[in-house]
């Protein structure tokens, strides 16, 4: 079965408040999508990013893949892989190779008519979620709601909200708000924090050890993920987990980032890092280190092959891809209870409501 030419569309989503982390501030939220074709099957991947993202995959990626077995996942891949060297990896070249290949895993599944969690093969058929947001543009009150919306509402025991805030400059804001959220989740719900790498070695140290009496178990980019000698020595330095990997772009940079001892938890997100193919790799790469993964936003691309891995610690219910994937896709999935169950339908299980969101579309 030959793949005809990928339709690509990109849609951009206002978000529901102002939202900004550590060190940066945004107020809409871009996807790419990609549709692939063959026979009567389509499948659909997306990725996260400007629209660029889509010019560069509809001009350099698509011809690529046109006329190959929709069968031969491992060889479209590598094919983008090696015709985007002059263009680079990282970055937008890399989220294209990404929205395309998670399209061929949803267009294989749905050709061989199986979920594709049993296409892969599951190793559990409930994955664990955390709800994620908390952004500190959030005032007291709608911090409250929507960490209470998860804990009490939905039942999910574990959350992270943003800290960090004007690039490490607003520690004493952070603490307040960090003890805010821990009355409202109670004592019992897992708390995890994300400085986007706002913080300096020293300084998060600093802010760690505050962090350990309020619970927190979870220290996410307490510096740049690019410093991988500063992740090493805070994770030395605290007793929460020191975790990062969302800006892994290739399986070489998650090897660096793991030989550095950088990380107690890899994050590996498939729309950056090259699709669910390479998502897998960097996940093997990590249980041979003795590591477990966290699938980093759009939970509903991760679900299916979230649910093979053996060391998965959890995917990332992230409140803006969330909410976009609910808004796009028949077929969303429901966290209540703390975890998703990806084995409805044939392929990820999701269809794009194409009219539906056409007021969003920009290319």
């Amino acid at each position: 079965m030959k793949i005809q030419r990928p339709v690509v569309s990109v849609y951009t989503v206002p978000t529901d408040a102002p939202e900004a982390d550590g060190t940066l501030t945004w107020d809409a939220t871009t996807t790419v999508i990609a549709e692939v074709t063959a026979g009567d099957a389509t499948g659909t991947g997306w990725t996260y990013g400007p629209a660029a993202v889509g010019d560069f995959l509809r001009d350099q990626l698509a011809p690529l893949v046109e006329g190959r077995s929709a069968l031969d996942i491992p060889g479209a891949h590598e094919a983008m892989c090696r015709a985007i060297r002059n263009a680079g990896r990282p970055g937008v070249s890399a989220c294209a190779i990404s929205a395309l290949d998670i399209a061929l895993w949803d267009l294989k599944a749905r050709l061989l008519e199986l979920p594709l969690a049993r296409l892969l093969g599951t190793c559990r058929e409930r994955v664990p979620v955390y709800g994620s947001g908390g952004f500190t543009t959030y005032h007291a009150t709608h911090l409250a709601a929507q960490l209470n919306g998860w804990v009490h509402g939905q039942h999910i025991p574990r959350v992270k909200m943003k800290i960090g805030e004007d690039r490490g400059r607003a520690v004493l804001r952070d603490m307040s708000r960090v003890e805010a959220a821990r009355q409202v989740i109670g004592p019992e719900a897992e708390l995890y924090v994300d400085a986007n790498g706002g913080y300096t070695r020293k300084q998060a140290v600093r802010v760690g050890h505050a962090l350990a009496e309020l619970g927190v178990v979870w220290f996410e980019e307490p510096v740049s993920s690019d410093d991988l000698t500063g992740l090493r020595l805070v994770r030395d330095a605290l007793v929460c987990d020191v975790t990062a990997g969302e800006y892994g772009y290739d399986l070489p940079y998650f090897a660096r980032m793991i030989g550095a001892g950088a990380v107690d938890c890899l994050q590996i997100d498939a729309t950056r890092c090259g699709g669910l193919t390479e998502f897998l790799r960097a996940a093997a790469l990590a249980q041979a280190h003795g590591l477990e993964v966290s699938a980093h936003c759009a939970p509903h691309a991760h679900a299916a092959a979230a649910a093979s891995i053996p060391n998965l610690r959890h995917i990332e219910w992230f409140h803006d891809h969330v909410r976009l994937e609910d808004m796009f896709f028949d077929g969303a999935l429901d966290p209540t209870g703390g975890t998703v169950r990806p084995l409805s339908g044939v392929g990820h299980g999701l269809t794009l409501r194409t009219e539906e969101v056409e007021e969003f579309r920009v290319a």
